[in-house]
């Protein structure tokens, strides 16, 4: 049952129809059109007591049989729906029946304040005489909150309705809930994927609200009509001399008091009264819905449109301040094309140095569009777009009006140059082609060399940012070296602080100390609004830098100063790069509680930004590897939604490239383990920036060493090693040393490797990476077993233990998936198994609380095979009835998140069939007839207890 929120009307209203009070109730709800009066009642039919109460509904209005009788004994429940309809029989009936109240009559009665013949006055001129006894109370339904919108958009929408779409639904629909629900049914119906502003300017306005106003104002008198029609062009709150100038109806440069002027006011009032306008607190009158002003507006002729716009323009140029977009809006509505034009150079420029460049970009964007521009003012406008465009978030049709505009050859050679810089500036950082932004960098930095060196040293900087693909550090570097030489020729001090910027980012990418100090001289307080957005990208830039480098602390600080300053300074494209690298740092820091709602929910936001979405679509892959979910982890890695390589920076992709060999390697598939470790190494070496390896490194070397490739991969792990001699990056040190416990794994040197994975763990933990040290941990406490059962596997050179098992599984792809491929549990001396019974339940502890599913079941199968004696169960098969046990829990957990049958075999050590019977008796004890029933089970299956052994 619905349930109706308790207030003190309702409760009154309950007490009547219990019988626990005799005396009769009367109820009056108002509310504007749409606001849900008629569904409250409905609502108020459905309560416990009107079930045992005479229900008699009542609409006025209604040209069916008169209205049944109330008459009779016991409680009865009076719903009167839309009072305001009401003809005279009508009223006089339902006055009769409240100036003589019968005993336990609970009375609602619902109207439209705005539409009611006697303002104020619900059932007419005079008033009833309420009978003494009768209680008389009054409900007004108000539009809803935007809360209340968002709640409505996620039960229809679901959570695909971005904030600003929530708000502008709020907006234009004023929260009446009729139209928020038909705007809605709009959306849902129209099959978009997302749900964004834009969209909801798109679905128009619905058919009720349309002929709701259009038919109230078409009841009007001419001049009624006229304030109307002024309101829908006007489309804000305005006070009224506003209002009549525009209609027509007033001069706002003559005095008060004329007859023209008590005409204006009478026609005010008359679209007031016909409820076709609202007044507001303030005194300022629009139309009653927001999203009215569109139905209105589209009717206009229009000479007599025209003719509104021009008035409304000449209104908006005498206040102060001038609102230069709005009249922009008007003036060129009105035809007015030169004033038009310099109204939006004046828009543009007032909102980029207020540092809100997404709205300067909207306006300059829709100009340009425009065929009406001529050539000069264009070339005026461009500058202005592209400055806004490089510091704010993706437009693809900014790119489209400056690949057109560099390609004019009248355009004056510095203006091109200056728009190819800005326009290869777009295409690196924003829409993600970072081969043609470069080109167009290269190209803008030789057209500014003579021209404007100033802006050359900007092209340069950009150009020595060794993110993107195709270019060595050392070539970067010597773009760093001519970008500050022109620089300090430069008196230019926004330049110079960009060039500052991109130094320090540079630096700090392959680990150079100084990059630190290069950050703290930022001018982060600087009473520049320019600088202050280059310092806030400099920050933002750091912090990324900080968490491949491994400094996390300094990370999370970075993130918020840069953050905070990207948001004081109008710097939307640095705030959202930041709110990416944070989802990479609460992954690298085990904050993966509600981690992958978050990266899909920025996913929402940023879709069409492929450069800022790449942190969180490679999170998210890299959390579905982690629990097992290989199919999802391989779509977000590299499947339909991964970023595309050329969209993701140079550390991503390396790190991307390891994700992709651990789980090749997990699912056995040694052919494509080794080709991305080919192309992944081939990459990082090329680029130089060895700091970046770290997420690649240990898997690439396994894949070679598990190939048989023993030097190649020892050539790789020694010279990873080497390149971070002189650099300072704890992150890329500590994946070095695991490199070498993974080399000496792999190699058969099981006792060296579980002393490098101890040293690797320590590292880790103290960075801290919780994730990279479980895995070390969990990989010393196998060597140690190994080295207790003197497994000398390979020797040395060799091709390596066939059979060995890492962090990606056992790496033999032929041979059964089970503990025959590790040492014998007997054979152990029962101190060392205890020592890594310990270390191995620690870690399957460690990646359960993590949420890492797949590891921890991977960590509890090896310690099952080495438990201790005395740890282990008694002989025989407990029984657990129709409960899951132990072994069931497990493999259904991991066959839930999509792994096959010989996959589990592979993590948890058993033959394929005897996980085949493990998940029918799991599937038959839930009661679920397929894996995908299984899958939607999975949250209780995790919730429920993992450990013990069956």
């Amino acid at each position: 049952m619905v349930t109706v929120r308790e207030e003190f009307w309702v409760r009154r209203l309950r007490r009547t129809l219990t019988g626990e009070s005799s005396e009769p109730t009367l109820v009056l709800i108002e509310g504007r059109a749409g606001t849900g009066k008629s569904r409250l009642a409905a609502r108020l039919a459905e309560l416990p007591e009107a079930a045992r109460a005479t229900t008699v509904l009542w609409r006025c209005g209604d040209r069916r049989p008169a209205q049944p009788p109330v008459d009779g004994e016991g409680p009865v429940l009076l719903l009167v729906d839309d009072v305001h309809r009401a003809d005279a029989a009508e009223l006089d009936r339902l006055r009769g029946l409240l100036e003589t109240p019968r005993p336990w009559l609970a009375a609602v009665v619902t109207y439209r304040p705005e539409e009611l013949a006697d303002p104020g006055l619900p059932l007419g001129a005079p008033p009833p005489r309420y009978a003494a006894e009768l209680t008389v109370l009054r409900h007004r339904v108000e539009p809803w909150s935007r809360e209340q919108v968002r709640q409505a958009a996620v039960e229809t929408l679901g959570e695909t309705c971005a904030p600003d779409a929530v708000a502008r639904l709020h907006e234009r629909t004023g929260g009446v809930a009729r139209f928020v629900v038909d705007v809605l049914a709009a959306l849902r119906d129209g099959g978009r994927p997302s749900c964004t502003a834009a969209d909801v300017d798109a679905a128009g306005v619905p058919v009720r609200l349309a002929d709701l106003v259009l038919g109230r104002t078409a009841q009007l008198p001419e001049p009624a009509r006229r304030v109307v029609w002024a309101a829908a062009v006007l489309d804000e709150p305005v006070g009224a001399a506003d209002l009549l100038t525009v209609a027509g109806l007033a001069d706002a440069d003559t005095d008060t008091g004329s007859d023209a002027d008590h005409a204006g006011r009478d026609a005010l009032v008359t679209a007031l009264t016909g409820a076709a306008l609202r007044q507001d607190a303030d005194h300022r009158y629009t139309l009653p819905v927001p999203l009215a002003a569109t139905a209105v507006y589209d009717t206009l002729p229009g000479p007599v449109r025209q003719d509104l716009h021009a008035r409304a323009a000449d209104v908006l140029q005498r206040r102060q301040p001038v609102p230069w977009a709005a009249l922009a809006h008007h003036r060129r509505a009105s035809g007015r094309i030169g004033g038009w034009l310099r109204a939006v150079e004046r828009a543009a420029r007032q909102a980029a140095e207020a540092g809100k460049h997404q709205e300067a970009i909207g306006l300059l964007e829709r100009t340009l569009a425009s065929p009406l521009v001529p050539h000069a003012a264009r070339a005026r406008l461009a500058p202005v777009l592209a400055a806004s465009a490089v510091v704010g978030l993706r437009s693809d049709q900014t790119v489209d009006v400056l690949a057109q505009i560099v390609e004019d050859e009248t355009l004056p050679a510095a203006m091109r140059g200056e728009m190819r810089l800005d326009l290869g500036l777009l295409l690196c950082n924003q829409v993600g082609m970072g081969v043609q932004g470069w080109a167009e960098l290269e190209r803008a930095a030789a057209e500014l060399r003579e021209l404007r060196p100033a802006l050359a040293a900007r092209a340069m900087s950009s150009l020595a940012m060794p993110y993107w693909p195709g270019h060595t550090l050392a070539i970067h570097l010597r773009w760093m070296a001519a970008a500050e030489e022109a620089a300090a020729d430069s008196k230019d001090e926004v330049i110079r602080t960009a060039v500052a910027v991109n130094r320090s980012s540079v630096s700090l990418c392959y680990g150079d100390p100084q990059g630190w100090e290069q950050v703290r001289a930022l001018p982060v307080d600087s009473p520049d609004l320019r600088q202050r957005q280059q310092a806030a990208r400099g920050l933002c830039n750091a912090a990324d830098a900080a968490i491949w480098l491994g400094y996390y602390g300094r990370a999370e600080r970075l993130l918020s100063e840069g953050l905070e300053m990207s948001a004081k300074s109008g710097a939307p494209y640095a705030e959202q790069t930041a709110l990416g690298a944070r989802l990479l740092l609460e992954w690298t820091t085990g904050r993966w509680a509600g981690l992958p709602e978050r990266c899909e929910a920025f996913l929402a936001k940023t879709s069409a930004m492929p450069v800022v979405a790449a942190d969180a679509r490679m999170v998210l892959g890299l959390l579905h590897l982690a629990q097992g979910d290989w199919g999802r982890a391989l779509s977000w890695l590299s499947g339909k939604d991964a970023a595309a390589r050329e969209h993701a920076s140079a550390p991503l992709a390396a790190a991307t490239s390891g994700a992709l060999i651990r789980l090749a390697l997990a699912r056995q598939d040694l052919p494509t383990a080794v080709a991305e470790a080919r192309s992944g190494w081939a990459t990082l070496t090329e680029k130089g920036v060895w700091v970046w390896g770290a997420e690649l490194a240990p898997w690439a070397v396994e894949a070679m060493a598990l190939a048989g490739e023993v030097r190649t991969a020892r050539r790789m792990a020694d010279r990873f090693a080497a390149e971070l001699a002189d650099r300072d990056a704890p992150m890329a040190s500590a994946a070095a040393v695991w490199t070498h416990a993974v080399l000496a794994e792999t190699t058969g040197r099981p006792a060296e490797a579980a002393a490098l994975y101890e040293e690797a763990e320590a590292a880790f933990a103290a960075l801290p990476r919780p994730y990279a040290a479980t895995l070390c941990a969990e990989g010393a406490g196998r060597c140690v077993l190994k080295a207790a059962a003197g497994d000398a596997g390979g020797a040395g050179d060799g091709a390596g233990d066939a059979g060995a098992a890492s962090a990606s599984g056992p790496a033999d792809a032929t041979a059964p998936a089970d503990a025959a491929a590790l040492p014998d549990a007997d054979a152990l001396p029962e101190d060392v198994k205890a020592r890594a019974g310990a270390v191995l339940t620690s870690c399957a502890q460690r990646f359960a609380d993590l949420g890492a599913t797949w590891d921890a079941a991977r960590a509890r199968a090896v310690l099952r095979t080495y438990q201790p004696a005395e740890g282990r169960r008694p002989p025989g098969r407990p029984s657990y009835g129709d409960q899951l046990s132990p072994r069931e829990r497990e493999v259904a957990e991991l066959a839930s998140s999509g792994l096959t049958n010989r996959e589990i075999a592979t993590t948890l050590h058993l033959s394929p069939r005897t996980v085949e019977q493990h998940v029918a008796r799991a599937m038959r004890k839930l009661g679920t007839a397929s894996r995908q029933e299984l899958a939607e089970s999975r949250e209780a299956l995790v919730d429920g207890e993992t450990a013990g052994q069956d």
